[in-house]
């Protein structure tokens, strides 16, 4: 469970890097957007990207969430659960894209039909970043 002022912070700021494995060990980094999503910290991806191969190789990755002027700030250490349309109930899925959208855009979509589409037809899962460890001015 994330601490309630990180949950907070999260809700405040949407930006984010995320620091994931390469298959040769070094580091790979992904501007994200970003928010506060059941037990952790939550963004969504297509199908192709790097991230995603990544952490489903492995899943130990960092995210930093960042004030825009980066003088306000959290670090999660930890690891990614995916959840996609291979792991989870169709209608769970569904739901939980659209939980994910209103928690890292802190808003609802003007049109829900419209998002579940455009989700299905980019082939999007959602990263959890569940943290072991978590530091940083906002914690």
């Amino acid at each position: 469970m994330l601490p309630e002022s990180v949950v907070e912070f999260a809700k405040t700021t949407h930006r984010g890097v995320l620091s994931t494995f390469r298959r040769d060990g070094s580091v790979q980094m992904s501007i994200i957007s970003c928010g506060p999503f059941r037990d952790g910290i939550a963004f969504t991806v297509t199908e192709d990207r790097a991230k995603l191969k990544n952490l489903r190789r492995d899943s130990r990755c960092t995210l930093l969430v960042s004030k825009e002027s980066w003088w306000g700030f959290v670090v999660l250490q930890g690891k990614a659960r995916i959840m996609s349309a291979d792991n989870t109930a169709p209608e769970e899925f569904r739901m939980a894209l659209r939980d994910a959208y209103r928690a890292c855009s802190g808003s609802e979509h003007p049109n829900w039909d419209e998002y579940d589409q455009a989700m299905r037809d980019d082939r999007r899962s959602i990263i959890v970043v569940v943290p072991d460890q978590i530091y940083g001015t906002a914690a």
